[in-house]
């Protein structure tokens, strides 16, 4: 009996092997390099890892081509503005708020809208020379005038693009436990803001992002935009490359379909989408388009490259290989003559060098004891003296010929390119790409090529050309045609018209602004978002535009106030009865405040600033204050959106004001009210320095009148004056604090009442 389960363990084991082998025969394996997998010939199961999506399910609404919308029809034009009409985007919500009985509220006050929208399109309120332009200002033009203004100032593209890096995970470092910086990420921060205050087309901004190093003609600037594929977390030293390297393909593929398609793709990784028509064979074949980009790097060392034209990398590429092969040479050369001369130091018994000093000179490195490297330390002064007054005329000569030499070369070095921190790709190397088992690129399951979601096109190829003057698979130009081409897709346009939307109401006209799927919710408005999306295309994809349009309508100038009978109808304001009563940003709220006190420095561009950081902040570092740097005053005083972003180390100041996370696309902040932001905002150091320097200029602006000094105060702080209530509180205030028997008290009086007008609801609300 013993023999005969001995003959069944061993025939089981027999055939275990064999599924082994036949296993392995059937599998190629990779490992060339971080990041490789094993590989399996031949398509991946199509009844496991595919869907064959309904017919419902490609006629799902925001799948579909864009077509044109009809305005809805009014009357002449005199009854049309009085019903509340100023442009199309009226017609389409007074008609849906017609069908609920509703009506717009009454228009806002005119310094109302002057600062909402100051601070929707720059981000910072408006001077009280600006307010009094406006105000004296009674046609009907003034409006236009006010947001041509805005739209040209260099601040739209800061107040839009941070905005935008929201959606892009923006960040200047990687996280993880040692949070490295990401070098010269800065500059697609710039690119950014640059691009927006241009009005740059958003299907060529879109572009750029995703190939613009696949260009016939790249630059400096189109290759630079392409940090938006690598601003994710990465982990340095990962337990596992081969997953590590998936998870970074898997953080593109995540931000690419959020941020520019707003669906959610990446739920497809390690199955079939549980709600959308998506599969992992969809989800794969996206991964396959951007397969072919590496991290330039040695090791687990971060790298940023040199950008520009083809022609310019190459000429720069040449010169400098030649030079640093000189330089290298030249070196050598003067460090042979130098070992000759030190030799010859050493051997010489006359001069001050004691034995075993000599001894100690002479021994490796590598061999030293403590004494003998204790005696190096004491003598390396003498022995370099030495060796300067040992040379031969001839040495010297020499010496000095190949010093001036080098100096020539350096001079001569080219002008550096700029750098940017991206991916590439090597030239001729596309990797197969594995539909996994679960996700786990441990098991594969068979190849697919690059394409797109079924469901979303009538074929999932995507037409590939290589690009003429590009090392590049043209994979990622190809991607960016398909979705700007609203023949195929629509989605872009939508999205992005719906970002917009939601930027100025604070809520979408589809409220789940990253998922547009099946999950997502509907439009408030379809027709209205159908409309925009194809204007939008049809004016030239231009955002100024679509702003524009959106701040000189009625439904933009409505006041914020509640009313009971709209509420009844419709309590979340879906319908946009009024204008919704919002808090401001982290970014204007800081923005404001030095504004308000007169240091806010406008200067544009560069690295990061570096804003003070208490020191028990920076000693909660795992190694404690590394990685954050020291700007001037001066410099700690730049926009909000120039600040340093270091993932492990958020400005508390600014992370108590909701910023977003980073590591995936934001496509609304939270907006919370706690105790600590009231906390902090009336005892903080930093909101007590700025009260004393807003105190400071009111002084010198305003004068010695304390009502005066009121007036000036609530005109900077809210772009108005005070009532007669407000200014005889305010004086009070100061002159009970002024009258107070401490002396620091009474000279504290006017930062106190600063410091509570920094604490006003009006100061962080757009009404």
């Amino acid at each position: 009996m013993r023999g005969f389960k001995s003959l069944v363990l061993l025939q089981t084991f027999a055939a275990i092997l064999a599924s082994v082998a036949l296993s392995v025969a059937s599998i190629t394996h990779v490992y060339s390099g971080e990041g490789n997998a094993t590989i399996v010939s031949g398509p991946p199961d199509p009844k496991i890892y595919a869907i064959e999506p309904t017919p419902e399910q490609r006629q799902h609404w925001a799948y579909q081509q864009l077509s044109p919308v009809a305005i809805p029809e009014t009357t002449d034009k005199t009854t049309a503005k009085s019903a509340g009409i100023l442009n199309p985007i009226d017609a389409f919500i007074l008609t849906k708020l017609h069908a609920n009985d509703l009506e717009f509220s009454a228009p806002a006050e005119p310094q109302v809208w002057l600062r909402r929208v100051f601070f929707d399109l720059i981000g910072l309120p408006p001077s009280p020379h600006e307010v009094d332009m406006f105000l004296a200002d009674p046609s009907d033009a003034a409006k236009q005038r006010v947001v041509e203004r805005l739209l040209a100032d260099p601040g739209y593209g800061v107040r839009w693009g941070r905005k935008w890096l929201d959606l892009a995970r923006y960040a200047d470092t990687n996280g993880y436990e040692r949070d490295g910086d990401k070098p010269s990420a800065w500059r697609y921060r710039d690119y950014v803001f640059d691009s927006l205050n241009a009005d740059k087309p958003f299907n060529q901004f879109l572009t750029e992002q995703i190939a613009g190093d696949e260009f016939d003609h790249p630059t400096a600037e189109s290759m630079s935009a392409t940090t938006f594929l690598r601003l994710g977390t990465w982990d340095d030293e990962p337990a596992d490359p081969v997953v590590d390297r998936y998870d970074q393909l898997d953080d593109v593929v995540r931000a690419v379909s959020t941020t520019f398609l707003g669906i959610t793709l990446n739920c497809a990784r390690c199955h079939n989408h549980k709600f959308e028509p998506f599969s992992q064979v969809d989800y794969t074949r996206m991964l396959a388009v951007f397969a072919p980009l590496e991290r330039p790097q040695e090791g687990r060392t971060e790298f940023d490259l040199p950008v520009g034209t083809p022609l310019e990398i190459s000429v720069y590429s040449a010169v400098k290989k030649r030079s640093d092969t000189a330089i290298k040479q030249l070196e050598t050369e003067i460090d042979s003559l130098q070992e000759v001369i030190r030799q010859r130091v050493l051997a010489d018994m006359t001069n001050q060098l004691v034995p075993e000093v000599r001894t100690a000179f002479l021994t490796t490195a590598s061999q030293r004891v403590d004494a003998q490297k204790k005696l190096i330390k004491e003598n390396q002064k003498l022995l370099n003296k030495l060796i300067d007054s040992a040379h031969t005329p001839d040495e010297r000569r020499q010496s000095n010929g190949f010093q001036k030499a080098l100096l020539a070369i350096r001079e001569s070095q080219p002008v550096e390119l700029p750098r940017a921190y991206v991916f590439h790709e090597r030239s001729g190397q596309v990797p197969p790409v594995q539909v996994f088992r679960r996700g786990d690129p441990t098991t594969p399951a068979g190849c697919v090529e690059p394409g797109v979601p079924d469901v979303m096109s009538a074929s999932s190829h995507l037409p590939i050309e290589k690009p003429k003057n590009s090392a590049t698979s043209g994979r990622r130009l190809a991607l960016a045609n398909w979705m700007t081409d609203t023949t195929r897709c629509g989605l872009v346009a939508r999205v992005i018209v719906n970002r917009i939307w939601q930027g100025h109401f604070g809520e979408g006209l589809v409220r789940t602004e990253n998922d547009f799927g099946v999950m997502g919710s509907l439009p408030t408005h379809p027709e209205l978002l159908e409309w925009l999306a194809d204007t939008f295309v049809n004016r030239g994809w231009k955002l100024k535009d679509l702003h524009r349009s959106i701040v000189l309508s009625q439904v933009y100038s409505q006041a914020s106030t509640w009313r009971e009978k709209p509420h009844q109808i419709d309590q979340s304001n879906e319908f946009l009865w009024r204008f919704p009563y919002r808090r401001l940003d982290a970014e204007p709220i800081r923005d404001a405040i030095l504004l308000t006190n007169g240091t806010l420095n406008l200067k544009l561009g560069g690295p990061g600033i570096y804003p003070k950081i208490g020191a028990d902040v920076l000693a909660t570092q795992s190694r404690p204050g590394n990685g954050w740097g020291k700007s001037t005053p001066d410099e700690a005083g730049r926009r909000t959106a120039f600040i340093f972003v270091k993932r492990s180390l958020l400005v508390p100041f600014m992370e108590l004001m909701d910023l977003p996370d980073t590591t995936s696309a934001c496509e609304q902040r939270n907006i919370s009210t706690i105790p600590t932001q009231s906390l902090t905002l009336m005892n903080s150091e930093f909101m007590n320095d700025q009260a004393k320097l807003f105190a400071e200029r009111l002084r010198r602006e305003a004068g010695t009148e304390i009502n005066d000094q009121v007036h000036l105060a609530y005109r900077l702080a809210l772009a108005r004056a005070p009532d007669a209530d407000e200014l005889q509180q305010a004086v009070q205030f100061i002159q009970q604090r002024q009258g107070s028997a401490d002396p620091d008290a009474a000279g504290q009086a006017l930062p106190a009442f600063c410091l509570v007008m920094y604490n006003l609801n009006e100061f962080y609300y757009l009404d």
